[in-house]
């Protein structure tokens, strides 16, 4: 099992730029965090999360945090704190606790006072006493209509239905004397139940904006906002989920998060299942992850001005966005920034980002006039005799065979490549042209090796990466005309 291998993600759109950041789960993550489920004791369901992360001096380290409080508790030693702003407002939280269980209380009192059971015995007891009555009548009524089938107009008839209104008239009238005085205490009594709901929700929300404005998170770009600058709706619960702690802390103590890692542990509630894995809840995190996530570029940084950019590329990512959407160097950062030229996406090294158009021309315009001198540093397969020399090599893209180069004298374009052996395996590349692969077409043809790792021209199941990188850059700054000369150190060696 590669242990870097992606599961998932969690994403979120900086709020400034409108790119989307992402923070992968791995297959290590999971792991991680499925040796934490063996060590949960309770059965209270919520959330859990593990956050690997990398210190300053490339130290991993482990974050748990849990949705929350966990057996009624927010701080837990061993467990990241919750996030800070919640003290702030606990006398506030204090009193309106008090106000709302006093409320509470009185709902309770109100649901159940003795004139509503009072009112449904009596109103029961009356319904059926109406419907025996109204019985009653139609069969005096049925007797009466056959009666007058012998008899016309008998004064006795006439009688008896007059009497029967006026039974039924009593008896409403009873009943209405009864029950309406009940019927007024109980509607005075619902009337009052909506004032205090309505009380509820108002003191409810202060309480829930006034904890939003307090809490006040914090992303790796160190820039810190509050809930409610963050949120246009603020469902209960927003902040002390377990993403928002684990982002947070690692931001405010100078780590770089690696994966994260969310799982359900303890009595199922709705599709939620112990043991299984989750990504960022839809209604409290989602909204604030791409805030959180902002500043999370893993790349460093070689140099930066108002203009550019030149970073230090990690082998395994692209220059520029897939043909399917895969992960880019672009979406590293939180600015629109264009890639000046591209590296291989198993090379590293040195790559200049432009952070507008001025500058993406000018170091356009000194890539095309060849202005721009690259060093690049590799390791060979084996050893070469040669110790320096140039390579001259045109290269050709077979539309069939992509995106394998071929050389080809006919149709390739016309490349030209210095080396220097700096030892029989180790080697220096300058290339005069810039054509796709040709560094290592060049070595694995004109040199007669393959570079180490080259998965296209070589042998990849000799080792983890390509071994290229772009060590050295040299260029004019296209604004203000200062050479600029940047070196990183190979992130390779060899055994």
């Amino acid at each position: 099992m590669n242990p870097d291998e992606v599961t998932d993600w969690y994403e979120g759109v900086c709020p400034r730029s409108n790119r989307l950041l992402r923070l992968p789960r791995t297959k290590l993550s999971e792991a991680i965090a499925r040796q934490l489920m063996q060590t949960l004791e309770t059965r209270e369901g919520k959330m859990y999360g593990i956050l690997l992360a990398e210190s300053t001096s490339g130290e991993q380290q482990i974050l748990k945090a849990f949705s929350g409080l966990l057996n009624g508790q927010s701080f837990v030693e061993g467990w990241v704190p919750p996030i800070p702003g919640r003290d702030q407002v606990r006398l506030e939280e204090a009193s309106t606790l008090t106000q709302l269980q006093a409320i509470q209380h009185q709902l309770i009192h109100l649901t159940a006072l003795p004139e509503r059971q009072q009112y449904q015995t009596l109103e029961a007891q009356y319904s059926q006493k109406l419907e025996q009555l109204s019985l009653l009548h139609r069969q005096r009524k049925l007797e009466r209509q056959q009666q007058r089938q012998h008899e016309e107009h008998s004064p006795e008839l006439i009688e008896q239905s007059k009497r029967d209104g006026i039974e039924k008239r009593n008896l409403k009238r009873d009943r209405a004397l009864h029950l309406n005085p009940l019927k007024q205490i109980i509607d005075q009594a619902d009337e009052q139940i909506r004032q205090l709901k309505q009380q509820r929700k108002r003191l409810s929300q202060k309480l829930q904006a006034q904890m939003h404005t307090s809490y006040r998170v914090t992303n790796f770009a160190g820039e810190t906002r509050s809930l409610s600058d963050l949120l246009t709706s603020m469902p209960t619960g927003t902040g002390e989920c377990c993403a928002p702690k684990l982002l947070h802390y690692a931001a405010t103590h100078g780590l770089k998060p690696l994966a994260l890692a969310e799982f359900w542990w303890g009595e199922s509630i709705g599709d939620k299942i112990q043991g299984e894995f989750y990504g960022a809840c839809v209604e409290r995190c989602q909204p604030i992850m791409g805030f959180l996530l902002s500043g999370t570029s893993s790349i460093e940084t070689v140099y930066q001005d108002d203009h550019l950019i030149v970073v230090n590329k990690p082998a395994g990512l692209l220059s520029v966005r897939g043909r399917y959407g895969q992960d880019c160097i672009l979406d590293r950062f939180c600015e629109p920034l264009m890639p000046v030229h591209r590296l291989d996406q198993d090379t590293s090294g040195l790559l200049i980002l432009a952070r507008n158009l001025e500058s993406y021309k000018g170091l356009s315009q000194q890539f095309e006039q060849r202005q721009i001198h690259k060093i690049y540093e590799a390791i060979l397969a084996r050893e070469i005799p040669e110790s320096e020399g140039q390579i001259d090599l045109p290269l050709w893209s077979d539309p069939n065979d992509r995106p394998k180069q071929k050389v080809d004298d006919q149709r390739g374009k016309p490349c030209l490549t210095y080396f220097r052996c700096l030892s029989p395996r180790r080697v220096e590349f300058q290339p005069i042209t810039g054509r796709t692969h040709q560094l290592r077409v060049h070595a694995a043809q004109g040199l007669g090796s393959a570079i180490l790792g080259d998965r296209l021209y070589g042998n990849s199941s000799a080792a983890e990466r390509l071994h290229l990188h772009a060590r050295e850059i040299q260029f004019i700054q296209p604004i203000t005309g200062e050479e600029i000369e940047l070196k990183t150190k190979t992130p390779f060696f060899l055994e």
